[in-house]
């Protein structure tokens, strides 16, 4: 198994979920915008020219949710299993969707696309706070919910969890606000193993000014 990518939220998820579920695989951290998606070997594997990807013997994939999704399916072990149920299934796909076309592609993507990658789609202070209160008016849905629950999943720590935890550790680095209840459940989780080796092997560089973030330093 190999995956390809290091450096975001979203090489990060495949990452921890391959650390939670032990298996051996080989990471090429190759960056976004560095050149090398571009490489003609990178093409052959992927047109979309993206990072995460995935190759486990026969299965391509791209896109972290779909990567993650594979693992848990093909792997899992400890807590981290697939929904067993339809209702279960349907309930996982809610959260995920939720978190991925709310938080991350409508509201965080949107403010590193006009902040951290300026020179391309162009700076916009009043998009960047625009998609800040767009984030924070869903972090406080979210806070309601954990407010009163441990995870996203009634049946414990499970896809939705990774994907939103790699969102709130993002949302709080561009320095959006989010609930009490929405940080101590970070604070929570990030306590597990696994999220803390996915950490130090996807953001080594970063993991400073992460921290600090964090911590609210």
């Amino acid at each position: 198994m190999k995956i390809w990518g290091a450096g975001t939220a979203r090489s990060f998820r495949p990452i921890w979920v391959a650390e939670e579920l032990g298996i051996e695989y080989e990471l090429d951290p190759i960056g976004p915008r560095t050149g090398e998606t571009k490489t003609d070997v990178y093409k052959a594997l992927t047109r979309k020219q993206k990072i995460p990807f995935l190759v486990d013997r026969d299965v391509r994939l791209s896109e972290s949710v779909a990567i993650c999704r594979y693992l848990i399916g093909a792997y899992s072990a400890n807590d981290l299993s697939p929904p067993e149920t339809l209702k279960e299934g349907v309930k996982e796909d809610e959260w995920c969707c939720y978190v991925y076309g709310e938080i991350d592609e409508t509201s965080l993507y949107v403010m590193r696309r006009h902040r951290d990658l300026a020179e391309i789609y162009g700076a916009s202070e009043g998009v960047v706070k625009s998609a800040a209160a767009y984030a924070a008016i869903h972090f406080g849905i979210l806070g309601e919910h954990l407010s009163k629950h441990d995870y996203l999943m009634e049946r414990g720590f499970s896809l939705p969890d990774i994907l939103l935890v790699s969102c709130i550790d993002w949302a709080v680095y561009y320095d959006v606000n989010v609930p009490s209840s929405v940080q101590a459940y970070r604070n929570r989780i990030a306590q597990r193993p696994a999220y803390q080796r996915a950490m130090q092997i996807n953001y080594k560089d970063l993991m400073g000014e992460i921290n600090a973030a964090v911590n609210g330093n």
